[in-house]
Formats: structure tokens, sequence, C-alpha cells
């Protein structure tokens, strides 16, 4: 398995030859869309990507063997570098390739807007190797850009604290090109990093999984599990620090618009910066829980976040945060060799993990439940087992025959529903399996 990661290093000096380069990238890309436009009936009957893009050359770029091209790309972009100029066709093929492919789908059912046509958009040049950029030192390198008219190699520094970290953390990956990006009133080079990664594979009775319940209440709370359903282990996480940090902030952007104030960029930007530690804190906290517990597997909930969501901004941040947090773990997971899966998250939190029924909150403390027993728990934690669970009864019925998987549902019929499993389901399923 590929991963991909990227990391930002600031260039010390803004120049405004960086602001050209990236026009005149954006111009090229422009210039190509309308060459591929034009000529896509005979560009489409091509399957190569790269002979695509000598195609293109052919079209537009003059050169000894092709003195006269249809379209005359020098005319306008004097001594623009190879890379950038077939980089930029690469791009305007793949606009092109999509616009084409959305506008035949809307031909058929006619719903909804038609598709515009395709524009270059806030696009970043990549600066190859050689070509564009080149290093001098540990924290200097050369860009080549477009400044006076022409294209000229321009001296960078970088930050010392950017470079310290790419050459202690990022040693062992392969170092693929930068890109020359503009965020807010500074430049940075985006550099990515490519390792390759296996991924372990071990047999579902086998396996050790944390069960994850992303709360409002608690931020994590962590359960490990074996298949049989014996619960090894249970970890919470409460960031109360962060969490009142977060509350004022978000109580200030309140009162900031019952003032009048529409628009509050940078009390929503310290917002969404708490938020963002509160996710790195919690995603770090879940990988703590697996190398604790040694687990192969980190079960989460899958949360449907698409589309406008309605309700405070408390939940809108709950709800950005979560999905944050299955991100960030997801990647700390794969460079472990290990893996992520996601359950469907409907009662999970409502059905108490005994199998009696659904809870009752407690109307003084909402993190806690009753069952219909009478018995009070940490809804939580509950619904943290229904969360491993439900994986352990989804791998093993995947595992079994057709027949052997109807006469386990005839046995325990609480696990043909998904969204009503939970914990003694699994522990059911798992004795008329031994039987």
């Amino acid at each position: 398995m590929k991963i991909l990661s990227t990391y930002k290093v600031k260039i010390s000096i803004s120049h405004g030859a960086f602001k050209n380069t990236v026009e005149q990238y954006r111009l090229a890309v422009k210039f190509f869309i309308k060459v591929v436009l034009a000529e896509w009936t005979h560009i489409s009957k091509i399957k190569s990507s790269l002979e695509q893009q000598r195609t293109v050359e052919v079209f537009s770029h003059k050169t000894a063997s092709n003195p006269n091209p249809k379209y005359n790309f020098e005319k306008d972009f004097y001594k623009f570098p190879s890379y950038l100029r077939r980089a930029a066709i690469t791009e305007a093929v793949g606009k092109v390739s999509s616009y084409k492919s959305n506008y035949e789908n809307w031909l058929k059912t006619q719903k909804g807007k038609e598709p515009g046509t395709p524009k270059a958009g806030k696009i970043f040049p990549a600066m190859y190797r050689d070509n564009c950029f080149v290093r001098t030192g540990t924290n200097t390198a050369c860009l080549k850009v477009f400044i006076k008219n022409t294209w000229d190699w321009v001296n960078i520094k970088l930050k010392n604290t950017d470079v310290n970290y790419i050459q202690k953390h990022c040693r062992t990956r392969k170092e693929c090109v930068p890109t020359l990006r503009k965020r807010g009133k500074n430049w940075y080079l985006d550099f990515a990093f490519e390792e390759e990664v296996k991924i372990q594979e071990k047999s579902i009775e086998k396996q050790v999984i944390i069960g994850v319940d992303l709360g409002i209440n608690n931020d994590c709370v962590c359960s490990a599990m074996k298949s049989d359903g014996t619960v090894i282990g249970r970890k919470f996480l409460d960031l109360s620090r962060e969490k009142d940090s977060l509350n004022h902030a978000i109580n200030r952007i309140k009162k900031a618009q019952q003032h009048g104030a529409k628009r509050t960029p940078k009390l929503w930007a310290r917002a969404k910066g708490i938020n963002t530690n509160i996710a790195n804190l919690t995603a770090q906290f879940i990988i703590d829980t697996v190398i604790s517990y040694n687990a192969d597997v980190v079960i989460f909930e899958y949360l449907d976040l698409n589309g406008k969501k309605r309700g405070s901004k408390k939940q809108r941040l709950h709800l950005w945060k979560s999905r944050s947090v299955q991100a960030i773990a997801a990647n700390k997971m794969h460079r472990l060799g290990k893996r992520i899966s996601r359950i469907c998250a409907w009662g999970t939190s409502k059905l108490a993990y005994d199998g009696s029924g659904e809870v009752e909150r407690d109307e003084k403390n909402y993190s806690l439940c009753k069952f219909k027993s009478g018995k009070k728990y940490h809804c939580d934690l509950s619904a943290s087992y229904n969360i491993g669970a439900r994986y352990f009864i989804r791998e093993i019925l995947k595992s079994l025959s057709v027949t052997s998987r109807l006469d386990m549902e005839a046995k325990v019929p609480s696990c043909a529903k998904r969204t009503t499993c939970t914990l003694s389901t699994l522990i059911s399923l798992n004795a008329e399996l031994t039987a």
C-alpha cells in the first residue's frame, strides 16, 4: 500500500515573481483547455495519457521538426519551461475529459444545471527538479520563476524548523516534486512524500480490535475486544481544558454576532484551531491505545456528513472533529501496517450492550444511562462495546457459507439485522458457533 503525505515549508523571503509565475501557469492551462476542446474528437480516441500529451504538443509547440503548429503556444509564452508546459497540458486534458463525461451524463437525464465549460481555476504549479527547482544547500534552493518578462532563477531560503522536521521524520520516505502554493500572505513549497507499507493480515479469530465511540461528553471512549466478545481493556479521554477553551471561543462568536457582526474570521479561526488541536490529541490517544493493547483494527462509526447540517455551532464543530479524527487515525494506522473499519452507527448508543433493549439517559448526567434491568452504566462505554461487536458479527458472518450463515441467523435472530446487534449478540453467536 502506498501512503502519500504532504509537508509545507514556508519560504522566508516573499517575492512578487511567485505571483507572476502562478498567473503564467494558469494562463497556459487556459490556453491548452481551448486547444483540447477544439481537438477533442481526435484526442479522445487516444487512450494513453502520455500520447495525449504528445498530441497536444504537436498541435501547439513549435520545434525544428514541427515549425508551423496549428496553435502557436510560444507566441504568448516565450521561454516557458518544458516541464511546466507538459504539466499544464495534462491538467487541461483532465479538466476537459471530466467536463465531457459530465456533459454526456447531463444529456441523458437533463436534470440540474448544464455543466459549465472547464476553467483553469485556482491551481498551482509543480516545481520539477532541475527544470524548475534545484537545492543549493540545506536551507537554500533556486526556483525558476517568471520575473521581468522572462523565466529566470531566484534564490530562496527555507525555514530551519521545517527543514529539520523533514530531515528527522521523512528520511525514509521518497520525496516527490514540490508545489509552489500561497496561503494567506505567505508562500510555501508543499513537499509530497511517498512510502510503501505492508498491511498486516490476521484471521478474524486472532484479531484484537479497538471499538471507538467519539462523543460530545467524553471526547473518546476506547474498548479493546476479542472475537469472542471478551473486553480486555477500556480507556477514556476527556479533554476538559480544551473543551472549555472551545466553548469560550464559540461564546465569543455568539456575542459578536449579537452585536451585529456578520463575519468573524479571526474568532472562527481561533475556534477551528482549538478544534483541530482536540482532533489531533484524540487521534493520538486512539493510536496509543492501539499500541498498548497490540490491536489490529480500529473500528469507527460511519458518519454521514454529506450535505448541509443543521444545528448549533457546537454540533457542527463536533461533526467536523469526528471526521478529522477518523482521517488522522486512519493515516497513522496505515503507517503502522494496521487497518481501520467502519460500521453502521444506528442504535449503538441507544441500545444496551447486554441486549436488554433501549436505554434511558440520565437527565442530570447525559453520559450515564439506565438499562431496562435497572443497571446504571456509562452510555459511551456501552456504545463502544456495540461498535466492536458489530464489526466482529459482520466479519464472522461474511466468512461463513450461505447455508451456515442462514442457520446462524435462524439460531440468533438479532444478528440478521445489523442495526440491532449488540455485544450480547456477539456472545450468543460465538456460543452457537462453538456448540
